[in-house]
């Protein structure tokens, strides 16, 4: 079979054998026609329920808000608007530009047609994630979800200085998160590496990004404030802190599937002729689940169910409560890691990749002042040498 990953000394697939895998690909195949056979008005219903609650719940805490110079207004319409944000942006616009209701044929709640309560525009949202990320799920060089051009998270990716700043980087991303998504949507930094800025697709879509950011920045900080009255700035503050709140659940969100220890990263050349099997066992092995309350599930757009999400990012998110036990039990049964833990946890495990991988390979084995003096002489050029020296 291809090689899925890198490991030689504690390789997690090494006990499976090609008809494992592909019997492995049947099994979660059966999972996923058993979900679609019984698709109906429950699931429609739902969705239709969630729409209609983020909805009245925005409505709700914007109307607080006209009094929001009033402290306890001020709190209980930032609370409100916060929620309806993570819900807009994590259950509802995630999950519907995933095609997850489709098979509903409501014009209204489709991939198609839907555009999310954020500044990346849907259709390039839907191209980098649905196509890209889904498809190259962890591939170094392939999946740019993977520290988004800006982190170091595999200790195969050839180390520089700058990536000290690493977990500054991170932390500005996570407070402007739907900033740099749109420029990670819009391949920005690509662009700027070569020279793209003329290019008439590249002005297309940075055409596209500027009129979305155009319109949520005239809807939450001057519409809504301006209708408060005497209450503006503290309705500005409010959305700010919405937005803001919103950002950072997102993303630790997100940091939580995709970067806590146990979540494998692959090369390019294993993906190489890759098989049903082999592709379902490489989301199985690059994801991460967390664990917690209905509740919990709600507000991550049961992205907590990561695993699930990876291997069927298709279905309507209400099943993967259901069918998670299922797919645990083909982790035991294949001998594999089912990777989960509580939302802390899987934060905490992130943060820390991310802080150690900031620094070159072994540095946290060596002793502290044999750490600083290699660092400064590996990255000290002639001339900064010298003039240390005098």
């Amino acid at each position: 079979m291809t090689v899925l990953q890198k490991k030689t000394d504690d390789n997690p697939i090494a006990h499976l054998t090609d008809e494992d895998i592909e019997t492995l690909g049947n099994e979660l195949d059966a999972i996923r026609d058993e979900v679609l056979t019984t698709r109906g008005e429950r699931d429609a219903a739902y969705i239709r329920k969630v729409i209609d609650a983020r909805r009245k719940l925005e409505l709700a805490s914007r109307a607080v808000l006209l009094a929001s110079g009033f402290p306890p207004a001020w709190v209980a319409g930032t609370v409100g608007l916060s929620v309806a944000k993570i819900l807009d942006n994590m259950e509802i616009g995630h999950n519907i530009m995933h095609g997850q209701w489709d098979w509903m044929r409501d014009p209204k709640i489709h991939s198609t047609t839907w555009e999310w309560d954020n500044v990346s525009p849907s259709e390039q949202w839907k191209h980098s994630h649905n196509e890209l990320h889904h498809t190259y799920t962890n591939v170094i060089g392939k999946d740019n979800d993977l520290g988004y051009g800006i982190m170091r998270v595999d200790e195969d990716q050839r180390w520089s200085p700058f990536y000290l700043g690493q977990p500054l980087w991170n932390f500005v991303n996570a407070c402007i998160f739907e900033y740099g998504i749109a420029a990670y949507d819009l391949e920005l930094r690509g662009a700027v590496k070569r020279g793209q800025f003329k290019d008439p697709d590249f002005r297309r879509r940075g055409k596209q990004v500027l009129t979305k950011i155009r319109k949520q920045i005239t809807k939450d900080y001057i519409v809504h404030p301006l209708l408060s009255g005497p209450s503006a700035m503290s309705t500005l503050t409010a959305n700010l802190t919405a937005n803001l709140v919103r950002n950072l659940w997102t993303h630790s969100v997100i940091m939580c599937g995709h970067f806590p220890d146990g979540v494998e990263t692959f090369t390019r050349r294993s993906i190489v002729g890759e098989t049903r099997g082999e592709w379902y066992l490489r989301q199985m092995l690059g994801s991460a689940n967390i664990s917690g309350s209905k509740a919990m599930h709600l507000m991550t757009g049961n992205l907590s169910y990561q695993i699930e999400h990876h291997l069927f990012p298709d279905l309507p998110s209400n099943r993967y409560q259901e069918i998670a036990p299922k797919v645990e039990a083909l982790f035991e049964r294949y001998g594999l890691r089912y990777t989960t833990g509580p939302l802390p946890k899987q934060v905490a495990s992130a943060w820390a990749k991310i802080i150690r991988l900031s620094f070159p390979n072994g540095f946290f084995d060596r002793k502290p002042g044999a750490k600083v003096s290699k660092l400064v002489r590996r990255n000290a050029g002639p001339a900064r040498t010298a003039a240390a020296a005098a």
